[in-house]
């Protein structure tokens, strides 16, 4: 669909797109929404299998990086793209090599980052909660479910790698399913 002449035009247009093709919207949506419910379901499997899919994306970026540094070696910062495309192809092996050492490794990854953002958030929520009214308290509280979060990760590990991972996964995946569908139900019904 290319873009409208008229920037004003533009969400009619989205909004005629998406009611035209509703029904793809909506089997994408049951798909991932089934793939979600899979993954909440058999955690270690979706765990590892999200492991796998990042090797192979690191391993790809990896021989691709290679490809280009050496094909544009002549522009600046070679040496560091040089570099980068090394370190995404030794991620990529390793991962693929030993994909459930990786899995914990990855969980780790994972749990310190809710860790931090949920940090970052209760600091924000403090920050602003002048500004914000009321809704201060609902950042305040995602905050510290993010915490909480990582400390069942991190305080469960090195058993929590079995699961973490997927579960999390599987929510995305469920929640973005049930996103799709509510569209395309709200597009059919426009």
């Amino acid at each position: 669909m290319p873009l409208p002449d008229d920037p004003d035009d533009f969400p009619l247009r989205m909004r005629a797109a998406v009611r035209a093709h509703w029904k793809v919207f909506l089997i994408e949506g049951i798909l991932l929404a089934i793939l979600g419910l899979a993954a909440m379901v058999v955690p270690p499997l979706a765990s590892l299998a999200v492991t796998v899919f990042l090797g192979w994306m690191f391993l790809v970026s990896g021989v691709m990086g290679l490809a280009l540094t050496f094909w544009a070696r002549e522009m600046p910062g070679f040496w560091w793209s040089l570099i980068s495309a090394l370190l995404a192809l030794a991620v990529g092996v390793i991962l693929l090599a030993r994909p459930v050492q990786a899995t914990l490794t990855l969980t780790i990854v994972v749990g310190a980052y809710f860790l931090a953002e949920g940090a970052t958030t209760i600091m924000y929520a403090l920050e602003h909660r002048r500004d914000l009214s009321r809704r201060w308290g609902w950042m305040l509280t995602a905050g510290l479910m993010d915490i909480v979060i990582a400390a069942l990760i991190l305080a469960g590990l090195p058993g929590s790698a079995a699961w973490a991972i997927g579960v999390l996964v599987g929510i995305n995946l469920l929640f973005g399913g049930a996103t799709l569908i509510g569209l395309a139900l709200a597009a059919r019904n426009a």
